[in-house]
């Protein structure tokens, strides 16, 4: 700890914060560090840090310090404490799914997936906050309160994986896990400064979630994290091994990286809207660093879908949906059920899907396959395609959230989905690249998107935009929250 000149208390980052969680496993393996002191040093953390952002829904560190005293210094990530979205199921953990109906409760059994992280050698501090069921743009619930950006805390770090993002940005953990059905993961990446993966539909092991539910081919797991390769190994370790393309080594990507790409650049979204100033901005930036690096980047007009149709499938068949699950849950309950303990954004989907025909839910169920051959189409003579992750800055915390009239709501969600919700529909990998920082210090991404399994071409170019940027050495300047000043 060290005084700082405006008389307040400045705590220094401890050992571990400025390395990320591929260094951290490394340690283990060579012994240098124990699982249980990386878990300690990230309580720490999150003890004195947390209170400012609000970024974890819930903990329970006995737990991970049990797993740390007894895991195996193997692994891809042996010994790295971690968070999951509490969307997910972990056992022993809480799992609230962000909604107060659900505070407390915890979680007997996980996942393929969550075993894939156990494997992996992981360790689960607790929850990252999320929006209530993830439908949110922000993440700011009744249960949990409003979680803020560590780059400015009057502002959002997005949803629904904003607690996440806003854990990894100030250093709470190396990496966190994050799910993404519309940009849950690409948006919060974007305004925290982070890189973050989607995966291709399908790549990766199950999360657990009915595969007849309406949306549920959308939603893809991962993680947020500040070093490409920390999250390239976080799909090595959660990618089926049934696959008939696994991916590649690093040795192969690093090679790869020799091909000149053929980059379509596009401005404006898929509901035909223009950019903020600062996402052009951040745009420009990518297309520099992209010809620098000797790759051809042309201007297209993007992808093409039908929006209207596509958009009241999204949020009709997400309020079919949510409202099975509130069935499911009053039928358990009975007259513990109350209604009243979900967020009016939540209750307004549910209503709006009430009394829709199977046969309705099955033409709008349509829209998905018939977006996702149009964006195809996009990439017909295009390898990658760029543009902003999202139009806009991080937003100021009191603009969205579950208050919200409904069809503001639904339009602010639009607007933030307007460049990732296409690769979600497509199925397409897409990853948010933090290349740009405004005038004022606040990061943005830029969108980059490849055809369905070629994640590996999207990791081959971020590695080579993380070399040329240097992004991730810039961890020196980690936002002003990590320094957590108190008068």
């Amino acid at each position: 700890m060290r005084e700082s000149t405006d008389h307040t208390e400045v705590y220094e980052p401890d050992e571990f914060t400025l390395r990320d969680a591929t260094v951290q496993a490394e340690l283990v393996r060579r012994k240098e560090v124990t699982p249980l002191e990386l878990v300690d040093a990230a309580i720490k953390r999150i003890e004195r840090i947390n209170p400012e952002i609000n970024a974890i829904a819930s903990t329970d560190f006995n737990l991970a310090r049990e797993r740390a005293a007894t895991i195996a210094p193997e692994g891809l990530f042996a010994g790295v404490p971690t968070l999951l979205k509490d969307l997910m199921s972990y056992p022993g953990h809480a799992v609230a799914f962000g909604t107060r109906m659900f505070a407390g409760q915890r979680a007997v059994a996980g996942s393929d997936y969550t075993e894939a992280l156990d494997a992996a050698g992981l360790i689960v501090l607790g929850k990252s906050a999320t929006s209530e069921f993830g439908l949110l743009g922000t993440t700011k619930t009744f249960a949990n309160g409003a979680t803020r950006n560590p780059w400015d805390t009057s502002r959002s770090s997005g949803g629904s994986s904003g607690g996440a993002a806003a854990a990894v940005a100030a250093g709470l953990v190396p990496i966190a896990h994050a799910s993404d059905g519309g940009g849950s993961i690409r948006g919060p990446a974007s305004f925290t400064g982070l890189f973050g993966f989607k995966p291709t539909r399908g790549r990766t092991v199950s999360n657990g979630m009915p595969a007849e539910m309406p949306t549920a081919g959308l939603i893809a797991e991962h993680c947020v994290s500040r070093s490409v390769r920390d999250s390239y190994h976080w799909l090595v370790a959660t990618e089926r091994r049934d696959r008939a393309h696994l991916l590649p080594s690093l040795e192969v990507l690093r090679a790869s990286s020799q091909k000149r790409l053929r980059i379509g650049a596009y401005r404006s979204d898929c509901f035909g809207s223009p950019a903020s100033l600062d996402a052009a901005a951040a745009l420009e930036t990518g297309i520099n660093l992209c010809r620098l690096l000797g790759h051809d980047v042309i201007d297209v007009a993007g992808p093409v879908i039908d929006t209207k149709a596509t958009r009241e499938a999204f949020f009709t068949l997400t309020g079919f949906s949510i409202g099975q699950l509130l069935s499911q849950v009053r039928q358990m309950l009975g007259d513990r059920f109350d209604p009243n303990l979900f967020e009016p954004y939540t209750l307004d989907l549910v209503r709006r899907a009430e009394g829709v025909s199977p046969e309705t839910l099955a033409t709008l169920a349509k829209a998905f396959p018939i977006a996702e051959r149009a964006a195809d189409d996009a990439l017909a003579d295009i390898d990658v395609l760029l543009s902003p992750t999202v139009s806009m800055q991080a937003f100021p915390l009191d603009i969205h959230g579950p208050n919200q009239p409904p069809a503001e709501a639904d339009d602010f969600i639009a607007r933030l989905a307007g460049y990732t919700v296409v690769a979600s529909l497509a199925g397409w990998p897409a990853m948010s690249v933090p290349l740009h920082r405004t005038a004022d210090g606040l990061p943005i991404g830029c969108h980059f998107t490849a055809a369905r399994g070629r994640d590996d071409m999207l990791f081959s170019l971020a590695f080579q935009l993380e070399e040329a940027s240097h992004w991730s050495s810039d961890l020196i300047s980690l936002p002003r929250v990590t320094a957590c000043r108190r008068n």
